[in-house]
């Protein structure tokens, strides 16, 4: 194993801890003999292609210092490569450092846990969801597959952040109540059409539908609270129609986990999900993915992630 590491910073993550977080993390892996090169691109795709680079070039592992965007833009330069992924997560969701059991807002912690790794058992492999993308027309510069962590949202949750970021003012999470309260008013159920593990398509009416490679997004909405990271399927949560009522007495149980036994609540398992519906727009890991139709599958063992506890994580 090569001693070099790239660390990907995101100096804005988490209102500025991003840059803060990355000089203890780097004191503490230096601290362990690796050697640290730091990557801040000027944006998105200029950091992709460093991290992709630095890979490329045979970096010993690629730490991702911010939050769920930060491990996305991670995931597309290693899944599928053998190089491992250290997150040190400083964002404001950091959904997959929960999910992992991964320390938050604790970068030397991290970075002990990182150097640990590395010098033991290399990391443990965990599943990554696949979205199957052949380039988008809204879109034509993105090619390929892109890879998620946590969640794919579709519906009432994917225009809320579709709404939210088209919104100037107001800053911050007030700006996302603000694109809810907005959806509510304009609340109806979407016709989609699913199909699982490439069996017949079928007709569903719901407010959103969730595919889970990993529990939660948003911050700690455990929208799949049963989805595991390393038993090679999505769990897939489907709220159905619903009135507003409802749907606001289900989402306070969403940080619990218990909305899954709620009458409107469905779940499905499955290691590869096709949806299409008029309108909506995908997220993945809080990140816009385009249109659908889209197939999303579960790739067992897909990145080698540091620092993370033994199998079963995600419950």
């Amino acid at each position: 194993m090569t001693c070099d590491i790239t660390l990907l910073v995101n100096p804005t993550a988490g209102r500025g801890r991003g840059a803060r977080a990355a000089r203890p993390a780097v004191e503490t892996l230096r601290g362990y003999g690796f050697t640290v090169r730091t990557v801040v691109g000027a944006d998105a795709a200029e950091a992709l292609r460093r991290a992709r680079e630095a890979v490329a070039g045979g970096t010993g592992a690629l730490v991702a210092v911010g939050g769920d965007g930060m491990v996305s833009l991670a995931l597309q330069a290693v899944a599928g490569t053998g190089t491992p992924l250290g997150v040190i997560a400083v964002g404001g969701g950091n959904d997959f450092a929960r999910a992992t059991g991964l320390p938050i807002q604790d970068p030397g912690a991290a970075a002990r846990l990182i150097a640990a790794s590395l010098k033991g058992d290399g990391g443990r492999e965990v599943d990554l969801g696949r979205v199957d993308d052949p380039g988008r027309v809204d879109d034509p510069g993105r090619v390929g597959d892109v890879w998620f962590g946590t969640v794919l949202a579709s519906g009432f949750d994917s225009r809320v952040n579709e709404r939210g970021n088209r919104m100037r003012r107001p800053r911050g999470r007030l700006r996302y109540d603000l694109a809810m309260l907005a959806e509510l008013a304009a609340l109806k159920p979407v016709r989609y059409r699913m199909s699982l593990d490439g069996g017949p398509r079928r007709e569903v009416e719901a407010t959103l539908i969730a595919v889970g490679n990993a529990t939660s997004y948003g911050g700690g909405m455990r929208i799949c609270a049963g989805a595991l990271l390393d038993d090679g399927l999505f769990d897939i949560t489907v709220v159905g129609p619903c009135s507003r009522t409802t749907l606001l007495t289900v989402f306070p149980r969403v940080y619990r986990g218990t909305h899954l036994g709620h009458r409107v609540v469905t779940t499905h398992r499955a290691a590869s999900v096709s949806l299409a519906a008029e309108g909506l727009t995908a997220y993945a890991d809080g990140e816009r993915l385009g249109p659908l139709p889209l197939t999303a599958t579960t790739v067992p063992g897909a990145v080698r992630l540091l620092g993370t506890p033994g199998p079963g994580t995600g419950a």
